[in-house]
C-alpha cells in the first residue's frame, strides 16, 4: 500500500497550487496533509473523511486551503491559494491513521513547495 503525492513546485506570492495524494488502496477512513518547513516541527492542515467528505481544518490555513476528493480515483487534493513564503515546506499526505489530521499510519513520500 502507498501514498503518492503530485503537484508541488515553485509559486510567486500569491500564487496558487493544488497538490494530489493518491492511494494504492480504497481509502476507508480518513486522509490528511501535513507540512514540514526547513527546521520546524511537521504540522497537520486538515483531514478529509472519504465517506462524508466532512473535512477539518488547522486555524493557520483556514479559508486559504480546502481538502477535496475523488474517491473514484483514492485520491485527495489540497487547493492552496493566496500563497506567502511561509507556506514554503515539503507537504506530505497521510492515511489511516488515529492522530490528530489522520497522522500516525500511512505517509507520502512528500512534495516540495516552495514560494518565492
Amino acid at each position: 500500500v502507498q501514498l503518492v503525492e503530485s503537484g508541488g513546485g515553485s509559486v510567486q506570492p500569491g500564487g496558487s497550487l493544488r497538490l494530489s495524494c493518491t492511494a494504492s488502496f480504497t481509502v476507508a477512513n480518513c486522509m490528511g496533509w501535513f507540512r514540514q518547513a526547513p527546521g520546524k516541527r511537521r504540522e497537520g492542515l486538515g483531514v478529509i473523511f472519504p465517506r462524508t467528505g466532512y473535512t477539518m481544518y488547522a486555524e493557520s490555513i483556514k479559508y486559504r486551503f480546502i481538502i477535496t476528493q475523488d474517491n473514484d480515483k483514492n485520491t485527495a487534493y489540497l487547493e492552496m491559494r493566496d500563497l506567502t513564503p511561509e507556506d514554503t515546506a515539503v507537504y506530505y499526505c497521510a492515511a489511516e491513521g488515529q492522530e490528530a489530521y489522520c497522522g500516525g499510519a500511512l505517509w507520502g513520500q512528500g512534495t516540495q513547495v516552495t514560494v518565492s
